[in-house]
């Protein structure tokens, strides 16, 4: 059975830093692409940050530069490094991982930016 495990979310300032991490279990992480989403209240879920099979990661517009999207293989765990965070990077943040035909979804971490 495959499971992701999101976990670091929490409150921090405006300005502030936080890094999440999807542990996978029931999978070979290397295989899949794990991408990071996130879901403010009343809108879409939004594509985030992708690490790819090949280490290489990709961002939306919206994170480039204060965001940073690893993998660590050994570990089954894909990493998200959030900088210089703003209020509307508020949002429930999602875990995804597929390839092969198969997608999975993690429980989300919630992410709240206040002062």
């Amino acid at each position: 059975q495959v499971q992701l495990v999101e976990s670091g979310g929490g409150l921090v300032q405006p300005g502030g830093s936080l890094r999440l991490s999807c542990a996978a279990s029931g999978i070979i992480s290397s295989n899949y692409v794990m991408d990071w989403y996130r879901q403010a209240p009343g809108k879409r879920r939004e594509f985030i940050a992708s690490s790819t099979l090949g280490g290489s990661a990709n961002y939306a517009d919206s994170v480039k530069g204060r965001f940073t999207c690893s993998r660590d293989n050994a570990k089954n765990m894909v990493i998200l490094e959030m900088n210089s965070l703003k209020p509307e990077d508020a949002a429930v943040y999602y875990c995804n991982v597929w390839g092969h035909g198969e997608d999975y979804w993690g429980q989300g971490t919630q992410v709240t930016v206040s002062s």
